[in-house]
């Protein structure tokens, strides 16, 4: 059944100000809720609106640009012109921040359901249900319930009527927090903060390897804090990546081996960095990008730089086949660790290790050594890649 979402985004904050504007990792609550909602498969996807300032308008042009279709509308009978008869519509309150997970959660919903959350305290700024729970802000009714409320309407809220007359005519209640989590009110920007950080937090994804688990989340956290308000897209920094990965190899082969490494270093975390921008924005990377795929073949260039210049400066041939076996047995290790069992990867082989493995061996200039030990460290990775494979 096809799935749409009607957003309200009409309510005033303290200042006077939509509640829909206020600002959330860079961009504007009413744009994280449309993307939560186009997450979730909801198309098309109406905020029933007051009036429509600039910075509304504003708004959803970021969402058009990525071929996210917001529609504005005064009324609900012009709503439901923009929804296809008999079709499920998600209903996203004004002001609520809520867990993607959830808004997904609801859309999967064969039948009309009301998500809910807890009436006491720490809810009480939630519209209440009834004496036990309150609205979380986030339903799913039927285009049938927007058509019959359109019509008696009057000067009632809207999303206030159409969740009294959905839990009157039998919606399922479902427990946020058993979910997809429970979302977040919000009035004033201090109130958004919070979720702010959950965001930043959730976006770390499983690190499958040394480096990335303990060395870079603390440069990943700083970084994407300071990104996510800004206009940098995540592509950007994949770009960057590989240039700085190129510009690294480039380097290595004039023999300026400290700048390579630094190129290197800076290019460590980009593509982290990128996945997590990718997800507060939800905005998933592109699967085949050519950066993101290009760049550990760009990473074994600069390890057979390495050994190019070692084999014209110092150590002779030996150093260059030295490099071709680790980048050989570094791709082998890679394409056969996909079936390794979850977590048990951390200290294999990968281009975040192999590149702080370096710094010892810069300090010492002994980069042939270097060389020896990728080679050691990607063959031993393969063989245990390989055990495990086979094993049982």
């Amino acid at each position: 059944m096809a799935v749409g979402a009607l957003i309200g985004a009409y309510q005033e904050d303290d200042s006077g100000g939509l509640r829909g504007l206020l600002p959330l990792a860079g961009r504007t609550l009413v744009e994280y809720q449309a993307r939560c909602a186009a997450a979730s498969g909801a198309a098309p996807i109406v905020a029933i609106v007051e009036r429509v300032p600039q910075a509304l308008q504003d708004a959803f042009e970021p969402l058009r640009s990525d071929g996210i279709g917001v529609f504005p509308v005064s009324d609900l009978g012009e709503a439901l012109s923009r929804f296809e008869a008999g079709s499920s519509i998600l209903l996203i309150a004004d002001g609520i921040a809520p867990p993607v997970s959830l808004v997904a959660g609801l859309a999967d919903e064969a039948e009309p359901a009301v998500a809910s959350v807890p009436d006491d305290e720490q809810h009480n700024r939630f519209e209440a249900i009834d004496a036990g729970s309150g609205w979380a802000g986030v339903a799913l009714i039927d285009a049938h319930l927007l058509g019959s409320t359109a019509a008696i309407l009057g000067d009632w809220d809207v999303q206030s009527t159409l969740l009294r007359r959905s839990i009157q005519e039998g919606a399922r209640r479902l427990t946020a927090a058993d979910h997809g989590g429970e979302p977040l009110l919000a009035e004033t920007e201090e109130d958004l903060a919070g979720f702010q950080r959950h965001l930043v937090s959730a976006s770390r994804a499983e690190r499958n390897d040394a480096a990335s688990r303990f060395i870079l989340p603390l440069i990943e956290d700083f970084a994407t804090e300071q990104l996510m308000e800004t206009p940098v897209r995540p592509s950007w920094l994949l770009h960057a990546a590989l240039g700085l990965t190129i510009g690294g190899a480039t380097c290595f082969t004039r023999g300026w081996l400290g700048a390579g490494l630094v190129l290197l270093l800076l290019a460590t975390p980009l593509d982290l960095i990128a996945s997590r921008l990718a997800s507060i924005r939800l905005k998933p990377l592109a699967s085949r990008s050519f950066s993101r795929r290009a760049i550990w073949p760009a990473s074994g260039l600069a390890l057979l730089a390495i050994g190019l210049w070692e084999m014209r400066h110092g150590t002779g041939w030996g150093a260059f086949v030295t490099a071709a076996s680790a980048c050989a047995f570094a791709e082998a290790a890679r394409i056969e660790r996909s079936a390794m069992p979850a977590n048990s990867d951390m200290w294999l082989l990968s281009r975040p290790n192999a590149v702080f493995l370096a710094l010892p061996f810069a300090i010492a200039g002994q980069w042939t050594a270097y060389l020896v030990g990728v080679l050691l460290y990607s063959a031993l990775s393969f063989f245990i890649v390989q055990r495990v494979r086979h094993s049982g």
